[in-house]
């Protein structure tokens, strides 16, 4: 195995993840999560997103091409797209979610959350397992194989747990010392500049120009 493609690739999944915006998530959801809670959503999200950009890693270019017959670069033009506008709101709003995508409950209603669901919808898809990551997952197994694919998004998922399970503790740390929103609006910038990247890669591979 090429260890330094690895790496760079795992590295390039990693910020496609986009782990602030789940530090965020969980932070800020209201009711507030319990450490309990938090490590639940996260072993479970994690989980399910892997299953799904694995196994989209390994079928989905048949399926995309033969069922919908969708080329790949329509599908990292518009996840670039989609993931632009995700990188956008953080730049111009210093947040990664609306606050619509978890309205505020009471601390009754909190007792009866489903945290399976939950963590299934909206954290494992599409926070994790977005369009971005799932054209990345398709593009890189064309290029690197399927196993090369699945070990680099296990490594990547993998790191993305650990910050999810001491989101609280983080969260804190960036308040104390106002980094949160410089840091949001730096990690938008920088996804921004990637789905950028993936809408010309696209364009370039359909042979527009």
């Amino acid at each position: 195995m090429n260890w330094t493609a690895f790496v760079e690739n795992s590295l390039y999944m990693l910020a496609l993840l986009n782990p602030a915006s789940k530090v965020m998530f969980l932070a800020t959801y209201e009711p507030s999560l319990s450490v309990k809670q938090i490590r639940e959503l996260a072993w479970k999200s994690s989980l399910a997103a892997l299953l799904i950009l694995i196994a989209l890693a390994g079928a989905g270019e048949i399926v995309l091409s033969k069922v919908f017959r969708v080329e790949l670069y329509s599908l990292k033009i518009t996840g670039g797209m989609v993931l632009f506008m995700i990188g956008w709101l953080a730049v111009r709003e210093g947040r990664f979610v609306n606050q619509k995508e978890h309205p505020e409950q009471s601390p009754v209603q909190s007792k009866e959350v489903d945290f399976t669901d939950l963590s299934l919808v909206p954290l494992a898809a599409p926070l994790i397992a977005g369009p971005g990551t799932i054209a990345a997952s398709i593009s890189g197994t064309a290029e690197y194989g399927w196993l090369f694919m699945s070990l680099s998004l296990t490594a990547a998922i993998a790191v993305n747990f650990v910050v999810m399970l001491f989101s609280g503790n983080i969260n804190r740390l960036l308040t104390k010392l106002h980094l949160q929103g410089p840091l949001i609006r730096l990690t938008g910038l920088i996804i921004a500049a990637v789905a950028v990247q993936m809408v010309i890669a696209g364009i370039k591979e359909c042979k527009l120009f």
